[in-house]
């Protein structure tokens, strides 16, 4: 069996937990450890250092550039009457820096595509992306279909580093990662 940690595969991290459990894990110079807040460590201070769970020194450094391991729509439903902010999360195997604002493509099956900007998460491995749109807006219809497809990410002249280092990520994500995050269907 190979160590954990050889790779930045979900199947690299620690092999007792499960597939959502491995979302909130990622790589540090210390080794595999959960997000801070996670409800899983019994601790919902986001500020809190993460828990390690795997020690294997400069992990992060061996992986190599960080990498998208998933995204995540962070709201369930999009309602046109009432508008809203469409809302999704970027996890990367380690944490990293962002400067200026990267963007995430949101695939609506019937209208032009949404383009998301970079909110939050800089120093952590989520980063968070979002667009507010209007009650009644054009934008979006009854039954369209909203989804992440593959090379999502753009860097829209800004960058994001593994967390201090000059190392650029690759941002791209395959096929499978943007159909794990699921569809919504756009109510009236």
């Amino acid at each position: 069996m190979s160590l954990w940690g050889a790779s930045d595969t979900d199947e690299s991290k620690p092999k007792n937990l499960t597939t959502a459990e491995k979302k909130e894990v990622f790589a540090t110079s210390k080794g595999w450890v959960r997000e801070a807040g996670s409800i899983l460590s019994g601790n919902d201070n986001t500020s809190a250092t993460p828990e390690v769970l795997v020690a294997i020194g400069d992990l992060q450094t061996a992986l190599g550039a960080a990498d998208i391991t998933s995204i995540d729509f962070n709201i369930t439903t999009f309602d046109k009457s009432d508008g809203g902010t469409l809302s999704v999360t970027a996890r990367f195997n380690e944490a990293v820096d962002v400067t200026g604002t990267p963007q995430l493509t949101v695939v609506n099956d019937q209208r032009t595509n949404h383009t998301l900007s970079y909110a939050s998460g800089t120093g952590t491995n989520e980063l968070v992306f979002t667009l507010a749109i209007p009650a009644a807006n054009a934008a979006t219809n009854a039954d369209d279909v909203l989804s992440i497809g593959a090379n999502a990410m753009a860097l829209n002249g800004g960058t994001v580093k593994d967390a201090g280092t000059t190392t650029v990520s690759a941002i791209t994500n395959s096929a499978a990662i943007g159909t794990a995050a699921g569809t919504i269907t756009v109510v009236a």
